[in-house]
């Protein structure tokens, strides 16, 4: 017998893809922080996820990053949010990535990779990153 999955179920497992995305994108320069955690958290939660699902969807978007060996699954689920939820993601992951305010070469590629698979041009890329930036140099300034 076959159940049909509720409409929560699916939303859940969309959110845990767009949790291993930006895992993904924390793990990609090996070194996982607990910043890089929270920015994933509080990036979850602005797009819609619920607070009492947030541990188990980080968990098995570890789970899903660690058993994957491509970003294509990942994106996928982003690609069809809207564009609003979009941005989010992206700067999002900018913030990972500036979380230890330098950029390597696998993150910056990867960027580049995301923002073609995503359909977003490399302007809109460009002016989040420069955001992003902005928005840390500021924060190291004013502490």
């Amino acid at each position: 017998m076959f159940f049909k999955k509720n409409k929560n179920e699916n939303k859940n497992e969309n959110f845990v893809k767009v949790s291993a995305l930006m895992i993904h994108a924390a793990r990609i320069d090996q070194d996982y922080s607990n910043k890089e955690e929270e920015i994933i958290k509080q990036t979850l939660l602005k797009i819609g996820v619920k607070k009492d699902d947030l541990g188990r969807i980080i968990e098995e978007g570890k789970k899903i990053d660690e058993n994957s060996n491509q970003i294509l699954n990942f994106t996928k689920e982003v690609k069809n949010m809207n564009e609003k939820n979009k941005i989010k993601i992206i700067e999002a992951l900018w913030q990972i990535i500036y979380s230890n305010n330098d950029a390597d070469m696998y993150e910056t590629s990867l960027m580049r990779r995301l923002g073609g698979l995503l359909y977003i041009d490399s302007k809109t890329m460009g002016d989040i990153k420069d955001k992003i930036k902005k928005n840390i140099h500021n924060d190291l300034h004013s502490k």
